[in-house]
């Protein structure tokens, strides 16, 4: 159809979160002024009204001027997303082939998708006339922190106090306004936060003081002072992507404090990346309390929606100048962005892997800094090898750390072979032992099993029933303690049986879980300071922080913990390690496991003797000469991602090629299987010409889950260019399919894992 013009009137593209690959147009009213690029309109999609982005302004249309509809309105007068951060999510739309709308959606906090304003505002909270009544009759007896809470909202009066403020006099009071609100004696409300004079979207480095910084600054190690001058050396401006491979307790840390105080001394910002919340108190108090006089502002997904988009103003408005946040915070809007550092590179945490857009929030790290020209960091003691690679090719620099700080030696590490050894709920004789030697010697001890709940499965002692889940493909958790079984992949919870339900005969427990560990240990040491450190026990930040100040305090002496205990903790009087279920990951089918079981091993080792103490590190294992084991020992992580690097260029895998899955689930394993049959068909004479391999389909490793049965086709090829030409002519075929009316199905883009 010829393009139609539609002057006088106006045209705007508008990206609106529905699954469709593309934007759509609408007109714009004569009597009213164009919204703004990168800003929020709200207008008529079929029967609601949806808040979408204005991604162009145009004076014509493919469609007929008849057909459009007009903007209800235009929400915001500038733009939510500046050009720069626009241009990165198209781009991420583009590489990821996600529908930009919902790529935008995904960017922006709950409340801002629903129209909320985006005006920079400060949460205050007050009193009621029932709460002035209860403080004064001393209420709540019982609930001392709301008490105090109450105390000190009553003496601000009609003023109130707002949240930095109460973070200041009462840390963590949070949970205590959440039960007083509920009560009704207490009440918030948001009042607009005066810009800063000056340019509405940023502070100049005249306008903003060097900040102040009250921890003094540690002596550094030959090490980190290399690497700081690298960094510097590099020029105060302009991109440059930097590895630092650092080891445990090396200070990276301290590194990125330095790199960020020469940042916000020139009035720019700076934009931290952690791979999930439990690493985020941690680093958070280290920023705070360097920079006391710097606002930050912190993201992640333990936040309410109120707090998010307080956080998200404050990033946008410029007031933040520093952003902590996990995952989806790379999308933060910060004016002047001057750094970004992504700490713990390697987590898988960072790729978004279930659900709506998967994208990598590390490489769009890299990307984002990229269209900046500005630096990036990335950070970590066991990098991945596609960033490893990545520094041997150039597009990374590697700097490294190599020794820990303050003197402090590398643990010991040593295998306990289980074939020659008795165990009692998966602890070892010579692990009993060393525990005891340490516990006497006043120091502490972590012991580490991937495994959370009492048991991974109940079984029966006669007829071999082993408890199923009626909705996956998998065996239910034995939580002892509650009583329950529990899947970890569906979330079904039921009864914990007595008897077998197929013959009536006794069931017993196999295997161990955090919860039999700590109840082991409980009973091999009596009396000693116990914690445990798993989701089932620790869902708040504020119980990270218990847990934590515990062993720092001295009150726990034993931590049991599955990965949470590997990110980011410091205790200082840890001196023994000791790994169960070290066989993990040793014999699976997926091409990372080597890595992820490496990487888990070096994180956890590496929380021994991090002071003056010296450290040892205990892996139970039944396979003590398998060549991963015995190349971390005598080799170290370096010698090992040599060895993984050259398996993976032999087997052509990444980052020696690129991946993208295709996913499908349904009600019926045929239906997933037939639909991905078709779009194979439908692509082969197309891979063929571009030298793309086609995998599968296959069911998943977990076929069932969640009444759905899984499967996937995989694409795989050495020319990045030539996979992504082939996704884009091939993705509206599948669209097209009639069995893709059938079943859901999504693209993943440079999979971690496969399913």
């Amino acid at each position: 159809m010829d393009k139609v013009a539609t002057a006088p009137a106006r045209v705007c593209r508008v990206a609106l979160d529905t699954p469709l690959r593309r934007t759509f147009d609408y007109l714009i009213a004569a009597d009213t002024p164009a919204p703004v690029v990168g800003g929020r309109v709200a207008v008529p999609f079929g029967r609601r009204q949806l808040v979408g982005v204005v991604m162009a302004l145009a004076d014509q249309s493919d469609v007929e001027l008849a057909k459009l509809k007009t903007v209800s309105r235009a929400i915001d007068l500038e733009p939510t997303f500046d050009a720069p951060l626009l241009r990165l999510l198209q781009w991420a739309s583009d590489y990821y082939h996600h529908p930009v709308g919902e790529v935008i959606a995904a960017a922006l906090p709950k409340l801002a998708r629903e129209g909320q304003t985006l005006e920079a505002q400060t949460e205050y909270w007050l009193t009621t006339a029932a709460g002035v009544a209860a403080q004064a009759e001393q209420a709540p007896r019982r609930a001392p922190k709301q008490r105090a809470l109450l105390e000190q909202l009553a003496r601000a009066g009609d003023v109130g106090l707002d949240a930095e403020s109460l973070q200041e006099r009462l840390p963590g009071w949070r949970e205590a306004a959440r039960a007083l609100l509920a009560r009704g004696w207490i009440q918030s409300e948001a009042r607009n936060t005066p810009r800063a004079r000056g340019d509405t979207n940023q502070y100049t480095a005249t306008q903003s003081a060097a900040p102040a910084v009250t921890d003094q600054h540690p002596e550094l190690t030959v090490a980190q002072r290399e690497v700081l001058a690298s960094i510097e050396g590099a020029g105060e401006s302009g991109y440059r992507a930097w590895l630092l491979h650092g080891v445990t307790g090396s200070g990276k840390t301290e590194v990125y404090l330095q790199l960020a105080e020469r940042q916000l001394q020139r009035g720019r910002r700076v934009l931290v990346l952690v791979p999930e919340i439990g690493r985020t108190p941690q680093l958070v108090g280290r920023f705070a309390r360097r920079f006391p006089n710097v606002p930050l502002a912190v993201m992640h997904s333990g936040l309410t929606d109120t707090e998010r988009l307080a956080a998200w103003r404050a990033a946008r408005s410029g007031h933040a100048r520093l952003v902590i946040g996990t995952r989806s915070a790379v999308f933060a809007p910060i004016p002047a962005l001057g750094l970004l550092i992504v700490d713990e590179e390697h987590d898988s945490s960072f790729k978004q892997q279930e659900g709506g857009f998967r994208y990598s929030a590390r490489d769009l790290a890299l990307v984002r800094a990229h269209m900046l020209d500005v630096p990036v960091v990335l950070g970590s003691a066991t990098p991945s090898l596609e960033s490893l690679h990545n520094a041997a090719s150039g597009r990374l620099t590697r700097v490294s750390l190599p020794d820990r700080a303050a003197a402090a030696s590398p643990p010991t590490l040593r295998l306990v072979d289980l074939r020659q050894e008795r165990v009692h709920a998966g602890l070892s004789t010579t692990a009993v032992s060393a525990i005891s030697q340490h516990l006497a010697a006043d120091g502490q001890v972590l012991v580490y099993i991937n495994r959370r709940g009492y048991a991974p499965t109940l079984a029966c002692t006669a007829c071999g029933w082993i408890a199923p889940c009626q909705s996956c493909d998998a065996r239910m958790t034995v939580y002892r303690q509650a009583g329950r079984l529990r899947c970890h992949h569906c979330g079904a919870d039921r009864d914990l049986p007595r008897q077998c339900p197929q013959c009536g005969y006794a069931v017993k427990t196999v295997g161990q879980g955090t919860e039999r560990v700590e109840e082991s240990l409980a009973e091999a040491f009596p009396g000693v300071g116990i914690a445990r450190l798993d989701r089932d026990v620790v869902r708040r930040n504020d119980e990270l922080e218990a847990v934590v100040a515990r062993m720092s305090a001295g009150k726990a002496r034993i931590l049991v913990g599955t990965q949470m205990v590997a990110k980011g903790h410091d205790f200082p009087s840890l001196t023994l390690v000791v790994v169960l279920n070290a066989d993990q990951g040793l014999f699976s089918t997926d091409f990372r496991a080597a890595e992820r079981l490496a990487q888990t091993i070096v994180q956890v080792a590496g929380r021994a003797g991090r002071a003056s103490r010296p450290g040892e590190v205990l892996i139970q294992t039944e396979y003590p000469e398998h060549p991963l084991l015995t190349g971390l020992l005598s080799g170290g992580y370096d010698a090992f991602a040599t060895a993984a690097l050259d398996e993976r260029r032999s087997a052509a895998w990444p980052p020696f090629s690129r991946l993208a899955a295709l996913r499908t689930s349904a009600t019926h394993a045929e239906a997933a299987i037939d639909f991905l049959e078709e779009a194979r068909r439908a692509a082969e004479p197309r891979a063929r010409a571009a030298g793309v391999r086609l995998l599968g389909p296959a069911p998943a490793a977990m076929a069932k889950r969640a009444d759905r049965h899984h499967a996937q086709l995989l694409l795989e090829s050495v020319d990045r260019g030539a996979l992504h030409r082939l996704l884009d002519e091939w993705l509206p075929v599948i669209e097209a399919l009639p069995s893709a009316r059938r079943v859901r199905w999504s693209l993943d883009v440079d999979p971690l894992e496969l399913f």
